[in-house]
């Protein structure tokens, strides 16, 4: 079982497994304030042995993964996401899931959601863990400098880099410090036997949050600010220039069609086909309806590419950046 970032530990097929492997492996897409997301060694997977041992009986037994996912399997990629923390957290051997999805709220209004509260095992200090998944495409031309995370948009143009990040650093990860959710945690930190319980215990927070940043292909982009070094990249390219990037792969290139949620880790070879047969499709998609598609390409010298291919209009919006304009309504890619 080779491990490598960005992809799934081979040989193994269950494609829910590869995706919990996936998180485990790939870097987060940029790093903020906020320490980031739970190591290996916090988790208790450290050793790539023990890695291997782990995933392996996941694979032999997968029937606990596929439940607790189920419900997220058509849904939006971000309740997925979650939802595989989840899982990693509770099932880890050394970290112990203490609560998700945990409402806050003044009176009657909801001032949103804690999304995982974790401890590793032998401590009892709690941890606020926010996670996100997101997959942005970078414009040559657009708000602020090249190097503007706001030059960064979803594939549906509803969303970017820079609006998501505003979000996690003004609310999301400041949450757990206020009064009502110092109010709402009390009770469950006492529960649970967390000490200073009675002092209302701040969790430390924490950011999950990987994900694929995807260059115009024939015009790369600077990474944006705060990206990590070792932050997974992909290319973009218009329905209409396809052809002209497909001229250029080298011979014996195959591509997958990756479908939501499995936009995680990239496909095992055999789910591979010819380019004569994602060509087809891509133009009947395009003729149809026009959403994005992400393609995994794989060469046997080359290795492994994603690519985004979007319809010729794509961009249809640009979201102004955080402070600009009327307040942006968040949305899940």
């Amino acid at each position: 079982m080779a491990l490598a970032t960005g992809s799934a530990p081979g040989p193994g097929r269950h494609p829910l497994v590869r995706d919990l492997a996936w998180l485990l492996l790939t870097p987060d897409m940029i790093a903020m304030p906020w320490p980031g997301r739970p190591t290996r060694d916090e988790l208790g997977l450290g050793d790539d042995d023990r890695l291997r041992a782990w995933l392996a009986a996941l694979e032999a037994a997968p029937e606990a993964l596929e439940a607790h996912l189920a419900p997220t399997l058509q849904g939006r990629m971000g309740l997925y996401h979650e939802r595989l923390w989840q899982f990693l957290l509770a099932q880890a051997p050394g970290t112990r899931l203490l609560a998700h999805n945990v409402r806050i709220a003044q009176g009657k209004r909801t001032l949103g959601e804690l999304d995982l509260l974790y401890a590793r095992r032998g401590s009892c200090s709690p941890v606020h863990l926010e996670v996100a998944i997101k997959f942005y495409l970078g414009l040559t031309e657009g708000p602020g400098p090249a190097n503007s995370q706001a030059r960064w948009i979803g594939p549906s143009g509803a969303d970017s880099l820079a609006i998501k990040r505003e979000h996690l650093a003004r609310h999301q990860l400041r949450l757990a410090a206020t009064d009502e959710a110092r109010e709402t945690l009390a009770p469950l930190f006492t529960a649970l036997a967390v000490p200073d319980a009675t002092e209302r215990v701040v969790p430390q927070a924490r950011l999950a949050m990987p994900g694929v940043l995807f260059s115009p292909w024939q015009s790369p982009l600077p990474a944006p600010c705060e990206a990590t070094p070792t932050h997974l990249r992909g290319r973009w390219v218009s329905a209409r220039d396809w052809p002209h990037l497909r001229h250029g792969l080298a011979r014996h290139t195959r591509g997958a069609w990756l479908q939501r949620p499995h936009w995680l880790a990239l496909p095992p070879r055999a789910a591979h086909v010819s380019l004569d047969e994602l060509d087809a499709r891509l133009a009947q998609h395009f003729r149809d309806n026009g959403a994005a598609v992400q393609l995994a390409l794989w060469h046997p010298e080359h290795g492994s590419e994603r690519i985004f291919v979007v319809a010729n209009d794509w961009p249809r919006q640009v979201p102004l950046p955080p402070g600009r304009g009327e307040a942006v309504r968040e949305k899940r890619e």
